[in-house]
């Protein structure tokens, strides 16, 4: 007995329309992407020579600008700018920040123009907050390694 053999078809895949699909996907993708726009506040920093701190994943910074104002960016690195420079405006602002972990470290970046008091005011909150690691930021000296 012979059997006939049915003819096959060529199976084509269209790529033109896996293209589109991969095309939609994309713009699905660049539309939905939020862009991370952290404001930064513009200082200088003092110089000191010395050793090169750890960078702790969890840390609170406060930047002082020349002007005085606060802001305080915590582990999610979003700057939370202080609405005043009241001590209490500060203390609460640290409170609802930290919210209990107070064992975690506190750099001052301080301009190195910032008035005196405003750098004072910052390390009292921070110490009536609870705070034991308080540090100080500062750039080596242009020229040294």
């Amino acid at each position: 007995m012979r059997f006939q053999r049915k003819k096959r078809q060529n199976i084509d895949i269209t790529l033109i329309s896996m293209i589109d699909v991969l095309f939609v996907l994309l713009l699905f993708f660049m539309v939905s992407t939020t862009f991370n726009r952290n404001t930064e506040v513009k200082i200088k920093l003092p110089e000191a020579s010395g050793a090169t701190a750890e960078n702790h994943p969890k840390m609170v910074t406060l930047t002082i600008d020349v002007n005085g104002a606060y802001t305080l960016t915590s582990e999610d690195n979003v700057p939370h700018p202080v609405v005043d420079q009241q001590i209490d405006t500060l203390k609460q602002a640290l409170h609802n920040l930290v919210v209990n972990k107070t064992d975690i470290p506190f750099i001052i970046n301080a301009d190195g123009k910032t008035p005196h008091q405003a750098v004072i005011t910052a390390l009292e909150a921070a110490s009536n907050e609870g705070f034991t690691h308080i540090t100080f930021a500062a750039q080596k000296p242009a020229g040294k390694p």
